[in-house]
């Protein structure tokens, strides 16, 4: 399922980077959430925005799924999981990419132009090999409010 909502994020992003906009309710949400970006205590480095890189820290090599101007996407597949890593020439797509995935929720691992989709659960250790942050979406629907008392 989720490899599902990622696939169809991944067809929005040629559209919805093409889109300029205001400084809407979710730039701002992400300029809030944006943290800087932290370098891996394992390795002592950020990983580079280069899918074959990445992957190699990671432990696997990957098979390219995209490969588009918009941005690269190799998937690894291991005996315990399967997770995603993709790359972008610039920032900004990264973000535009993140804003559409956002309607999925969930959390990414993040670097600067790139992001790998895994179980949460596996995030902390790939950060410790790649550096990045671990950003939570919120995806749509209600949220939670605090009740009143």
């Amino acid at each position: 399922m989720r490899g599902a909502a990622l696939a169809a994020t991944l067809a929005f992003v040629p559209l919805t980077a093409a889109c300029g906009g205001g400084d809407d309710s979710a730039e701002s949400e992400r300029k809030r959430s944006r943290t800087a970006v932290t370098d891996a205590p394992a390795n002592g480095v950020v990983a580079p925005a280069k899918v074959e890189v990445i992957a190699g820290l990671t432990g696997c090599t990957p098979k390219i799924r995209i490969d588009a101007s918009e941005l690269r996407q190799g998937v690894c597949h291991t005996k315990k999981v399967d997770y995603l890593i993709t790359t972008f020439p610039t920032d900004e797509l990264k973000e535009t990419w993140l804003d559409s995935a956002s309607g999925y929720g969930g959390k990414y691992l993040v670097g600067t132009r790139w992001i790998v989709s895994a179980q949460p659960q596996l995030l902390d250790g790939f950060r410790d090999r790649l550096g990045g942050t671990i950003r939570q979406l919120r995806g749509f629907g209600p949220a939670a409010e605090p009740s009143a008392s």
